[in-house]
Formats: C-alpha cells, structure tokens, sequence
C-alpha cells in the first residue's frame, strides 16, 4: 500500500481542509494502536498557528481516546520534541507545526521513543490502522494533562550544550518569524550574554512567517545593517531551520553556516566520522572547500528525511541544506535553527561573521521549465546527453543538476561555475533543450 497521508514531514495541507479535526483524532488513535506500548506516554507541542490549538485538541482526544497518556507541552521549536521525549521519557511525541509554509495550513509530525522521525514504513502502519478503525474508542481511556515548565526545560537543554559558549558583548537581532521561537530564542541568546533585539515576536496565529523569518529576510536584514548590530539570525514557524545575515545585512545561507560549522567541529575532534552530509541543492563551493579540509561528503536527495538517514548510515553527525537546515546529532536528531545559530557562534569564537568565511560559492543559476510531464525526463536522451556534455566541460570548476520536480511539471535546471558569465550560459543552452524537447 503507497502512502497516502503522509509526505516527507508528516502530514501536510490547509488546515480546517485537509489537515481537519477528524484527521487529527484519527492520527491520535492510530500511533496508540501501533504503539508496542499499551498506554504509551505521548508529548503534543505546537506553534503559534490559529488553527494548532483546534488540532492539538482532537489530537489529544484521539490518543487518550486509544489508552494512551497525553502531555500537553505548549507552544514550542519542533526539536524540542526530541529533547523533551529523552528528559521525560516519553513513548513518542507529536508536533503541529507546518514549518515555513503561510498560516492557513497545518501539520503533524511524529517522534518516536528514540527521538527520530518515524520510518516510512512506521508511517505506512499507522495509515492502515487508520483505514482499519471504526473509531469505536476504548476501554482503557487515557488522561490529558499540562506539563508546566517545558519553555525552560528546552531552554536548559540548549543552555548545557553550549555551556562554554560567552555571548558577552555580542549585538545581535533575532527574527523569530512570529512562531514558535518567540519566547525560547531570546532567552537562551540573553541567558548566554549577548544584547538581543528580537523580531516578529508577537504572534497572533496568523501572522506566522508573514513577510518575517527565514523565508524573508528583508526586515531582519535592514534592522542589522541600520542599527549597527554584529550579526542576525531569522528562524522558521517551527524552529527547525535558521539563516544568517552579517553586520551588513548580508545573507550567509545555509551551505556557508554548515561549511563554518563543519571546519569548527573538524578543528576540535567533534566532528563524527569526519565527515558531513549535504543534498544535491549544496553548492559546489562547498564541496570545494571540505575537500580542502579533509572532510568527507555524502550527498543525498533534497530533504532532511535523507540527510538524517545518510548520518544514521555513516555513524556521523552534522549534515544540513541550503535553506538553513542543519543537524547536529550531537545535540539532537533534528534541525534545530537556535542551536544552528549558537553553533555558528561558536565557531567563529567572537569573530566577525563578515570575515570568517569558510567557503567561495560558485555563482547559482536556477531556472523552473514548465514541460508537458514532469516524469518524461527519465527518458529523454537528448536531455541526458545535453547534461553529460555541460558537465564535462565544467568538470572540476562546477556542476550542473536536472531535475524534475515532485509536485509540479516543471524541470529543474540548476549550473554552478566559476562566472555569472558562463554560469547564465550554460543554463540558457541547457533551458533550451528541455523546452524543445519537454516543453
């Protein structure tokens, strides 16, 4: 049986639509029926989404509903889900949260009692129990309760991995994009001992990621630049992904933080199997300058789901994307935008991230071609032979990547090279062989 309700993180779509109350209570019932525990202790965070305390409701309902012990944690960052199942000993953990996306939609997420997200095929079991419920409830009826104190308890967590790290006489202006980074973030960066001015802290449950956080950056990097500040990070709606901007207003992305943290980790003997895995999207640049590090690479497909399995598989632990994801197992098994920042800060030791940096990108051309079928890519030779040639004209200067998209028909043409020149002119040459061919 294909999946049909979860993608890859967790169940997804307009909230009130797609993602309803009844689905919630059904998800609810359905990871207490597939639970090897037969009251499994379950942990529901959320963000500041109007439509997360309607689905955190059902949610509860459909767990205790089942057997199961519901911990009701409040408004906090997805990774303090996997934190918070370690300190208390949770079974599993479920987060409300739809990332980065607008308001309307909504979300819910899985983890199990190792921390990590659960596997396709656990979600795939939980999909049949729900096909298999007649809702008829249960005998032995769970509790709903409120856990006090789970804000500090995060906070804490943060607070004891970075416990040699001093922010004294650190400026720095946190975009916390009104979601669920908005109490925890600023706290942490103060407790540490850098002057915080904090953005997009008033959440209303509408105005999650709206023209704020890591998805627009505008307005994290004015304040910076006008205000004479060292540094800001903007984080998501859920906290799981950061992106940097430096005394400038200058965007640091994703691949420039990880290749810093990286270099850093390397340097002090923390870095894991001294390597670090990064998806197809990562710029050359970057491969360039871990080669010159000495530091292995795994690339994998887009999405974090594939950077965590190729750490699991290596026995290593750091690994991220360009948009801001990044992942350090030594703290905790998933992306976690506040420790990604405290990471970076860490790495520069009180250096200027305007002059630290770890890595030359290459210049960047995307273009979206819409084609008749997105999958006919698979077999257009000339479109192959096209990329093979491209590539090896740039090899060892830059790379190109052709891709179909997986929602929508469009191709994807991404070239990197050593000029914006030669860079737009490979991608033209390569644009039009797909619209001749696809389009």
């Amino acid at each position: 049986m294909a999946r049909r309700l979860f993608g890859t993180d967790g169940v997804r779509g307009v909230a009130g639509v797609e993602i309803t109350a009844q689905l919630a209570l059904a998800l609810g019932r359905a990871v207490v029926l597939h639970s090897e525990h037969s009251a499994p202790r379950a942990l529901v965070i959320r963000d500041t989404r109007e439509s997360g305390e309607m689905l955190e409701a059902a949610l509860a309902a459909g767990i205790a509903s089942a057997g199961g012990e519901v911990t009701l944690g409040g408004v906090l960052p997805t990774p303090a889900a996997p934190l918070l199942i370690a300190r208390h000993s949770f079974d599993l953990a479920a987060v409300i949260s739809a990332s980065h996306n607008p308001y309307g939609d909504n979300g819910i997420k899985f983890f199990g009692s190792d921390g990590f997200k659960l596997t396709d095929e656990t979600e795939q079991q939980i999909e049949l129990h729900i096909a298999a419920d007649a809702g008829g409830g249960s005998s032995a009826i769970g509790r709903i309760h409120t856990l006090a104190g789970t804000s500090e308890d995060y906070v804490q967590e943060l607070a004891r991995r970075f416990d040699g790290l001093s922010l004294d006489g650190l400026d720095v202006v946190l975009d916390c994009a009104n979601g669920a980074t908005f109490v925890v973030a600023p706290e942490i960066f103060t407790r540490l001992g850098a002057r915080v001015t904090a953005l997009a802290v008033t959440p209303d449950g509408r105005n999650i990621n709206a023209g704020c956080g890591s998805t627009h950056l505008e307005a994290l990097a004015a304040a910076v630049s006008d205000g004479g500040h060292d540094v800001g990070f903007a984080f998501d709606g859920d906290g799981d992904r950061m992106l940097a901007v430096d005394r400038h207003g200058t965007l640091v992305d994703g691949d420039e933080l990880l290749a810093l943290a990286a270099i850093h980790l390397r340097e002090r003997g923390r870095l894991a199997g001294g390597g670090v895995a990064v998806t197809v999207m990562t710029n050359f640049g970057f491969h360039t300058a871990m080669a010159q590090a000495g530091i292995e690479v795994a690339t994998t497909a887009v999405g974090d789901r594939y950077v965590l399995e190729a750490l699991r598989e290596r026995g290593w632990s750091l690994g991220g994307e360009q948009s801001g994801h990044i992942i350090e197992l030594g703290f905790a098994p998933s992306g976690d935008g506040i420790a990604s920042a405290l990471l970076v800060l860490e790495a520069l030791g009180g250096g200027d991230l305007h002059e630290r940096a770890a890595m030359a990108k290459l210049p960047q051309r995307l273009i979206n071609v819409p084609v008749r079928d997105r999958r006919a890519l698979a077999e257009a030779a000339a479109v192959s032979e096209a990329v093979a040639r491209e590539s090896a004209e740039l090899d060892g200067r830059g790379r190109v990547l052709v891709r179909s998209s997986g929602t929508e028909p469009l191709v994807r043409v991404m070239v990197e090279a050593p000029s914006v020149e030669e860079t737009d002119a490979v991608c033209a040459r390569l644009v039009a062989v797909v619209e001749e061919l696809l389009g």
